[in-house]
């Protein structure tokens, strides 16, 4: 599965599970604080996209290879810290996908 249809399948989903009350942890706009600079579906798909890649952990694949090669398609792409700041926010939607 390519990242395109990878990222498609999953803000489908993503787009489907809005009406949950689990939609807190999605980053909607009525949580108080920071504004997310990626959407549920966008760090979604970074972390399933990581398991097809041949890193040996997660952040080797993310400050390598997302970094440096897969910008281009993430614009608003966050630095490793703030990226693992925000993956418990998709922990549930993850889970279920």
């Amino acid at each position: 599965m390519s990242l395109l249809e990878l990222f498609c399948n999953v803000d489908d989903f993503c787009l489907t599970i809005t009406d949950w009350p689990e939609n807190q942890l999605l980053g909607s706009s009525t949580k108080p604080g920071p504004k997310l600079e990626l959407s549920a579906s966008e760090i979604m798909t970074i972390i399933i996209y990581s398991h097809t890649a041949q890193y040996r952990n997660f952040k080797a694949y993310y400050t390598t290879y997302m970094m440096h090669h897969l910008r281009s398609e993430f614009p608003h792409l966050v630095s490793y810290n703030r990226f693992v700041e925000l993956m418990p926010l998709v922990l549930v939607p993850l889970c279920l996908y």
